[in-house]
């Protein structure tokens, strides 16, 4: 992986994390691209290593409260919500890691990802902020990130909708949304690490992967800020079309086995 690559999948995953047309989807067509098949573990993990700096660096105030705090309000719900991501994880792991590999179903994902990005548009914007919620509310949008698992199912768009369908205001949705996927993305980081230590690490420089994280955490940054302003104000319709005609694209491919 030469230093161009390492950029430009620095940039999709940073963008694609926190814009909700999914990073492992859109990862896996730039790997494809790129001819980097074999790198797919060792470089998802620096590469999500990038937007975890991009999340602590923009929620370092509420993170400090935490650690000096560490059984606060916050915290619970965090826990509550990451539940059903950590369940669906251990139970259906193996099968969702083939399914990743191989790329077979990611056209269809993103058609879905279309569908509940259009739908959230028709859910009236709650007023519920984050210190509103109760920790059944957590779980519920929690639940929506467990879906997730699937490749191309946005994680970041589907915890948006979910909390948008527990009433709360738009913009406090995305930046709860954000937040919430602080201990899924370490736990995510923390199985890629074990499974790489039992297998082997591909020869990429340390250059490359330091660029590729370095430039995923800063275009992260930028999405995270530019997500919470956008859904205060903007339709998420634009998205839900951009995912279709990807997703449609993919299929088309697929059948035609070009793809």
């Amino acid at each position: 992986m030469d230093w161009i690559q390492a950029v430009i999948l620095g940039i999709i995953q940073g963008l694609t994390e926190f814009i909700p047309i999914s990073s492992t989807g859109h990862l896996y067509l730039g790997r494809n691209f790129f001819g980097l098949e074999e790198a797919g573990l060792f470089l998802d993990t620096m590469l999500h290593l990038g937007t975890l700096i991009a999340l602590i660096v923009f929620y370092k105030e509420i993170l400090i409260k935490l650690i000096k705090r560490p059984f606060s309000r916050i915290t619970a719900l965090l826990v509550v919500g990451t539940i059903p991501a950590v369940m669906t994880g251990v139970l259906f792991s193996d099968y969702f890691d083939e399914l990743s590999k191989s790329g077979v179903s990611i056209g269809w994902e993103f058609l879905i990802t279309g569908l509940f990005l259009w739908f959230a548009d028709s859910i009236k914007n709650g007023s519920k902020k984050v210190e509103n919620l109760s920790l059944f509310d957590s779980f519920f949008i929690g639940s929506f990130q467990a879906l997730a698992i699937f490749p191309a199912i946005s994680r970041s768009g589907m915890t948006i909708v979910g909390a948008l369908l527990r009433k709360m205001d738009k913009e406090a949705a995305a930046y709860f949304s954000f937040l919430l996927s602080i201990p899924a993305i370490c736990g995510g980081i923390i199985y890629q690490l074990k499974d790489m230590i039992s297998g082997s690490v591909p020869q990429i420089s340390l250059s490359s992967m330091f660029i590729a994280t370095l430039s995923s955490a800063i275009f992260g940054y930028i999405a995270v800020r530019f997500m919470i302003a956008f859904v205060k104000y903007r339709s998420l319709k634009i998205f839900a079309v951009y995912v279709w005609i990807l997703g449609i694209i993919i299929i088309v491919l697929q059948q035609l086995s070009i793809f």
